[in-house]
């Protein structure tokens, strides 16, 4: 069989500089799934772009061929002239790209969007080509496709938009897929019904897949062959059963042991809650979104409701959830970015027997006070430091704003706690750009940890980030949290983190927390069908345990499909019962 993409010794290199991929070869056939698998910096990306030729402008193809076979006959893609590659990209060959912010057009809705692929390369009417966007909005898990098409980039989370790229590149069932990190940003269930959808795809119309990924689990569900990078050279590739059932390398092998997993169970342990330094009581948040013509009522959007939270001092309490949850919402409120509604309030103790402080009724100078003492790690290493200031300056910003200690002291601050997350003070003069993903999210930790604060909230701080990098970022955490005494509130949609991290764990669906006990108890006696679903859906590196997309669907579907003493709607909620100490679980008695 001729394959439908064959590359050929591929080489690039930036300016002068050494080549930063190195005699890459690989093929894959029709209907087949290729996965390219290493640490950030190791060229999967630049190999995918180099297919498609949408390298950055330093950026030259030294040497090697890429032959792609379509039905029409074979092209040679790294000689053909440019303008006859532009019925190639998003055509017959589509690629999803890792960060949707950046891909997405913020000047036009999604549905605008995702219809242009149809009308471009389909010839489709815009009424035809909205029923196919909207059938593909559905498949890919938007709850409400219609509002999707709709929406602007920037109204939807970090999941939603990911899918809507996810749509934009299968609508128009291309010849190649080439997805770059295309489930980094979802929640597992998403991911698992989004990676049965691309399966679905290929066994209907024929299409080739290269994967780009650093998960193990998703690489065993989903691929037939294995192609192992590291540093702009392949170190290992063969059938995916050959290379995950025996590593030959150990570089494959590392990336194994760094891979997170879900432990065994252990015993529970008590944990202690009378000094708890953050609690939410009845904390709900309504939204006013536009409704889609003049004459009809605005939409109200429920992001939380009744979300009941508290957090010992020195632990970590994880909310885990799919995107839309409620989660980043809870930690803003918690924060003071966001108010609650009315009957919801958030209480902060400073220190251990000091009086609780009701953070939404603070005044501007008590405000100023509490922010010094919680601070927020975001999801985003790239987007969470300004490219226009050194690190020096990005670290220093914070005690400039609250008026902390002279030049030279802030400086000696900035080099200590670069020390402390394990950077060198020989950092402090370069910008972002100059560092990797991993070192950028260290960067993040040290900026937040600048004003000393005893509470950090983290969102999503691993999700894009590589297994081996991942690894490494935890054990910073943990290391941080016990050697200073720091508190954690940690949003997350990974279970393998979460289990690794957490002390509790509480599972939001819809804005409610419909399950929440220690980590040890949650993960092995689950109780709630989307708890189920969630743990159901945590891909692991074993091709004997692919994952169960019916309970998957289960759990993840409409709360209306539920059991019966799960169920619940608008109108009809059930109380969060205990149903073993330290066990929560919202049913009807």
């Amino acid at each position: 069989m001729t394959p439908l993409l064959a590359v050929e010794d591929l080489s690039v290199g930036f300016g002068r500089g050494e080549p930063v991929v190195r005699g890459v070869s690989f093929a894959v056939n029709p209907g087949e799934t290729l996965a390219l698998v290493g640490e950030s910096g190791s060229g999967k990306t630049v190999t995918c772009r180099a297919i498609l030729r949408i390298l950055p402008r330093s950026a030259q193809i030294r040497s090697g061929r890429i032959l792609f076979s379509p039905q029409s006959g074979t092209v040679d893609l790294a000689a053909m002239p440019r303008r006859a590659l532009r019925a190639v990209r998003g055509n017959t060959v589509a690629m999803i790209f890792q960060e949707p912010m950046r891909s997405l057009s913020p000047l036009h809705t999604l549905g605008n969007q995702v219809s242009e692929v149809l009308c471009l390369h389909r010839n489709k009417s815009g009424a035809e080509a909205k029923r196919q966007v909207l059938d593909t909005f559905a498949r890919v898990g938007f709850p409400d496709p219609e509002r999707a098409f709709a929406s602007y980039p920037f109204e939807m989370s970090g999941g939603m938009r990911q899918r809507a790229m996810i749509a934009m590149a299968m609508v128009g069932k291309p010849d190649l897929l080439i997805a770059d990190e295309p489930t980094t940003a979802l929640d597992v269930t998403t991911q698992a019904q989004v990676l049965g959808l691309i399966r679905e795809l290929q066994e209907e119309t024929g299409m080739a897949l290269i994967l780009v990924t650093h998960d193990l689990g998703v690489v065993a569900n989903m691929a037939e062959q294995v192609v192992v990078m590291h540093k702009g050279r392949i170190m290992e590739a063969g059938r995916a059963e050959a290379v995950l059932g025996a590593p030959a390398h150990p570089y494959t092998r590392q990336l194994f042991d760094a891979a997170p997993s879900i432990p065994e169970a252990t015993e529970a342990s008590a944990q202690p809650r009378e000094d708890l330094i953050l609690e939410l009581k009845g904390v709900s948040k309504t939204y006013t979104m536009r409704a889609k013509s003049a004459w009809k009522p605005e939409v109200l959007i429920h992001a939380c409701r009744g979300v009941d939270l508290a957090l010992p001092r020195g632990r970590t309490l994880a909310i885990v959830g799919e995107s839309g949850s409620g989660k980043t919402t809870a930690a803003r409120i918690a924060l003071g970015a966001e108010k609650p509604d009315a009957g919801g309030e958030v209480l902060f103790r400073p220190e251990k027997g000091s009086a609780p402080i009701a953070v939404h009724d603070l005044n501007r100078e008590a405000r100023a006070a509490f922010q010094r003492q919680a601070q927020m790690v975001f999801q985003d290493p790239y987007s969470s430091l300004s490219p226009r200031m050194r690190i020096l300056e990005a670290l220093c910003e914070p005690l400039e704003i609250h008026d902390i200690g002279s030049k030279g002291e802030r400086r000696d601050r900035a080099a200590a706690m670069l020390a402390q997350v394990g950077l060198s003070s020989e950092m402090l003069m370069r910008y972002p750009h100059a560092f990797s993903g991993g070192q950028r999210q260290r960067l993040s930790i040290a900026r937040a940890l600048m004003l000393n604060p005893s509470l950090l909230v983290c969102d999503e701080p691993t999700s894009a980030l590589d297994v081996s990098v991942q690894e490494q970022i935890l054990t910073l955490l943990e290391d941080i949290r016990d050697r200073l005494g720091l508190s954690y509130l940690f949003i997350s949609h990974d279970l393998a983190v979460v289990a690794r991290i957490a002390d509790e764990v509480a599972v939001m669906r819809q804005g409610l927390v419909v399950e929440q006990a220690p980590p040890e108890v949650l993960f092995h006696n689950p109780r709630h069908p989307y708890t189920r679903a969630l743990i159901a859906a945590q891909p692991v590196p074993d091709m004997a345990c692919p994952i169960n997309l019916k309970l998957v669907a289960l759990g993840a579907g409409s709360p209306d499909s539920w059991p019966e003493a799960f169920r619940f709607s608008n109108a009809v909620v059930p109380s969060l019962m205990q149903v073993d100490p330290g066990h929560k679980v919202r049913c009807h008695v």
